[in-house]
């Protein structure tokens, strides 16, 4: 059936790649403006839609960087219902009359911004649909800009992209929207400056990456590394520490709205068996009706043991007014999660982050 879709729609995939490629020719061509900056931008991407892990990718970045540089993430804010730019509140002060400072909350910045002005309240976390006049406002008090999620936001021209593709994704056919998951043609990859593969198994073998290395076909300058998922300990929706360690014999209500649950699930499904997925779409907004559903599946539940087990990106967006009511009854219990590199592919990876922060910085300084 899938096939026969794809059949159906793959004429307006050659319109819509045809509108892309055109776009892209006239940025390379400087017909469109792409706005370069004397700050150092990092840009954390990919080339299909949904998750490839972006998020933990920034959160990674934002750990290694942050402790030496003054720096903010910027993000489109997707999902949100405000416009323009906005900061997180936490930095209002500092950044005096700059900008609008909005609470941190899923309707005001968005689920992943939302999540990192969570987990990092010392960075300064922005959003903007246009994301050169973002940089403009922010450059003057940062010595980093760390973008999520703006490959394809041809407008700015990072000084630095990583480009990610997630491992499960990597046979599927390379076809343009709508008929496939592609939002640019795969040559776009080229104007990386490095590739991770992203959700790998930790066991991958060292042949198995020199096949995927071969099937990217990176440039000579290109480097590729390959991380796995690592899952941290659950914690209770407010942010608090839980001891919880769910086994065979709990059951778990999974709630998820995001891209991809499958390597959630089969993280999940080495522990316990019993998993009832409530399973909604990528960035969904949930409604009191979605979460008293979930509370009657809940407690119509005879089993002794049982958790209710959801993501940080969409913790954000369960921190709403109206839906804490029914959720404070509730063991909702939230998975983190990070990056860990195969074959110690950090050291390197982190060598050329902070040779191109550390020699545009020093560029800054000397001019």
């Amino acid at each position: 059936m899938l096939k026969y879709l794809r059949l159906l729609l793959f004429p307006f995939s050659l319109l819509y790649g045809l509108v892309v490629t055109m776009r892209n020719w006239f940025y390379d061509a400087r017909l469109f403006k792409s706005s370069e900056f004397d700050v150092p931008v990092i840009c954390v991407g990919n080339l299909d839609v949904g998750g490839a892990g972006k998020s933990p990718m920034t959160e990674y970045l934002v750990r290694l960087l942050k402790s030496e540089f003054k720096l903010a993430t910027l993000s489109r804010g997707y999902g949100r219902q405000t416009k323009g730019f906005l900061i997180a509140n936490s930095h209002a002060n500092h950044l005096g009359a700059m900008a609008s400072a909005t609470k941190n909350t899923a309707a005001q910045l968005g689920d992943e911004p939302a999540q990192f002005a969570q987990k990092f309240p010392n960075v300064t976390v922005a959003v903007c649909e246009k994301r050169a006049d973002g940089i403009e406002r922010l450059q003057e008090n940062h010595d980093l800009i760390i973008l999520d999620d703006a490959f394809q936001h041809r407008a700015v021209k990072p000084g630095f992209s990583v480009l990610l593709f997630d491992y499960n994704r990597l046979n599927e056919p390379h076809l343009l929207l709508p008929a496939g998951n592609l939002r640019e043609p795969f040559i776009g990859r080229y104007r990386a400056d490095g590739f991770i593969v992203s959700k790998c198994p930790p066991d991958l073998s060292e042949a198995q990456q020199l096949d995927i290395i071969a099937q990217l076909r990176p440039l000579n300058d290109q480097k590729v590394f390959f991380t796995a998922i690592t899952y941290l300990p659950l914690q209770r929706l407010d942010g608090g520490e839980e001891a919880l360690v769910p086994n065979n014999d709990t059951t778990v209500f999974l709630l998820t709205g995001i891209a991809n649950a499958t390597p959630l699930l089969q993280h999940l499904g080495k522990i316990t068996s019993n998993i009832v997925h409530h399973k909604y779409a990528d960035h969904h907004q949930f409604s009191l009706k979605n979460i008293v559903k979930l509370a009657q599946d809940f407690n119509n539940c005879t089993d002794a043991q049982k958790v209710i087990i959801t993501t940080e990106k969409d913790a954000q967006r369960l921190r709403d007014p109206e839906l804490l009511p029914v959720l404070n009854t509730l063991p909702v219990m939230v998975l983190p999660i990070g990056i860990s590199f195969l074959n110690r592919g950090e050291v390197q990876f982190n060598k050329m982050i902070f040779n191109y922060v550390r020699q545009y910085t020093t560029h800054r300084s000397i001019h």
